[in-house]
């Protein structure tokens, strides 16, 4: 078995965290501390999308797992609207010394939403059925709370997704992100 710890490793807090969208089978949970999460519009993309951001008072939970042979292409092509940002010691997980990296949008590149740039509800789906899948009600719970940018609008798509690595969720996980967007008081907009 090859020793995965000489690979670098990402740490996923968005889709990633859905193990259904990646095929990266050595994911495990991890934490990194001086970020937060945060809906942005980006030049580099029409919808909004999640991105971390520095903040010293916040921790993001979520997933790290290796790059095989750095082999960062397809990672890199799927993440394309963010730069690959090297973390050190913020990062905390139980796989030793790792070389990780996280993925978000440039500073001065991502903005605050508008009604202009939706956030896509097969996308937030995807998100929280990760984060349900992996660290139960209360990892859901805190990514309602700690990310910022809940005024974007919410574009439901969820019969016809537009998110290219939509997942069917199960009535409970639909509940879910209903009643956590309920809770915020996110404004749901129909597609026409």
């Amino acid at each position: 078995m090859k020793d995965v710890s000489a690979d670098p490793h990402f740490f996923g807090y968005g889709s990633l965290v859905n193990r259904q969208t990646h095929g990266y089978s050595n994911a495990r949970a991890a934490k990194v501390t001086g970020w937060h999460r945060a809906w942005r519009r980006s030049p580099h993309r029409a919808l909004c999308y999640l991105t971390a951001v520095p903040d010293s008072a916040e921790y993001i939970e979520g997933l790290i797992a290796s790059v095989p042979n750095a082999d960062w292409t397809a990672l890199d092509e799927r993440e394309r609207a963010y730069a690959r940002v090297p973390l050190g010691s913020e990062i905390r997980h139980d796989g030793g010394d790792l070389d990780v990296a996280i993925y978000a949008i440039a500073p001065g590149e991502h903005h605050a939403p508008t009604d202009d740039n939706p956030v896509l509800l097969s996308y937030l789906d995807v998100v929280v059925q990760g984060y349900f899948r992996e660290f139960g009600l209360d990892g859901v719970t805190h990514f309602f709370e700690t990310t910022e940018g809940w005024h974007a609008p919410i574009l439901n798509d969820r019969t016809d997704p537009v998110y290219p690595r939509a997942q069917v969720l199960s009535a409970e996980e639909t509940a879910l992100v209903d009643a956590g967007l309920s809770r915020l008081s996110a404004v749901v907009k129909q597609r026409d």
